[in-house]
């Protein structure tokens, strides 16, 4: 069988600010949550009804990607990112109990949004995107030129 494979992709909103702490060589890393909505519905026909669940995410992100991150987005901010999941176990300072999380590790992100809520045009390559993806993998642009603002597309 092939190798192991841990990729997440999540869009969701913002929870609370970033809170960006350093270590001792000086590298940002942010920890924020991620509220993630689904929606579904129950029932057939007349008597169906729509239901929403909402999930949400610990994240972690480091270096430039965090700096970027916590410069830009705020509570409730939209966006998209990539990263992978790690499992966390630790004992419990009062109590000595063993406690674990799953959490997800911030690779590379996305603004979600216009550029007046905040967004960087709604992952079009918005100005406020050029940053994340200059260090730390924090786009995907992986050396293409920008792609056009909305009303720079001729169709």
């Amino acid at each position: 069988m092939a190798g192991n494979f841990n990729k997440v992709l999540l869009m969701g909103n913002l929870t609370r600010d970033i809170e960006i702490r350093h270590t001792q060589s000086n590298t940002a890393v942010g920890k924020f949550g991620l509220a993630v909505n689904r929606r579904y519905y129950v029932g057939d026909g007349p008597s169906r009804e729509q239901r929403e669940e909402t999930t949400f995410v610990d994240c972690d992100v480091w270096g430039r990607t965090a700096e970027v991150m916590s410069q830009y987005l705020h509570k409730g901010s939209p966006v998209f990112i990539e990263g992978r999941l790690k499992y966390d176990q630790w004992d419990d300072r009062n109590t000595g109990a063993k406690r674990s999380k799953l959490m997800v590790v911030v690779e590379s992100f996305q603004f979600i949004g216009s550029r007046e809520d905040g967004g960087g045009g709604g992952g079009s390559g918005g100005s406020q995107r050029a940053p994340a993806q200059a260090q730390s993998g924090g786009g995907g642009n992986q050396g293409y030129d920008d792609i056009p603002q909305d009303d720079d597309i001729p169709f």
